[in-house]
């Protein structure tokens, strides 16, 4: 996305790819510059963009679904939240056509609490997700 606002802030959008769609309704509703890594051909090129976006982007944002197949992006967002805890987003969504769990959730839980002790934020809904970077969008 390119916003004319360069004072703007931008929100790098990782977590659930594997067709979850919680980033088209993100977008909808938020008032922030964004990075979408997923593209239709993943290749060296768009591994490079999508570490560089994640190291600079203002947020590094990830939503964890039930569509998740592997782990790498609960491990990204623990990792930032350990390096960058000032700009790291964490949330998870319930239902996804499938659904977590309660242990699955309950272990999600312990990862938003981990994240959140170590200083990154926490949220319950995509909803809380834009109104903070809503909130936050000209910040500087």
């Amino acid at each position: 996305m390119s916003i004319l606002n360069k004072n703007m802030k931008k929100v790098f959008l990782g977590g659930t790819t594997n067709n979850s769609n919680w980033r088209d309704e993100l977008i909808k509703d938020i008032k922030i510059d964004y990075f979408n890594p997923v593209v239709s051909n993943w290749n060296e090129a768009a591994q490079e963009k999508e570490i560089e976006e994640r190291k600079t982007c203002d947020y590094v944002l990830y939503v964890i679904t039930p569509k998740m197949e592997g782990v790498y992006s609960i491990a990204e967002v623990v990792d930032d939240s350990n390096k960058r805890p000032e700009k790291t987003l964490f949330a998870y969504i319930k239902e996804d056509d499938k659904e977590f769990s309660k242990h699955q959730i309950k272990s999600l839980d312990m990862v938003g609490k981990m994240i959140k002790e170590n200083g990154g934020k926490w949220f319950k809904s995509l909803g809380e997700v834009a109104d903070y970077l809503n909130f936050k969008k000209n910040e500087r």
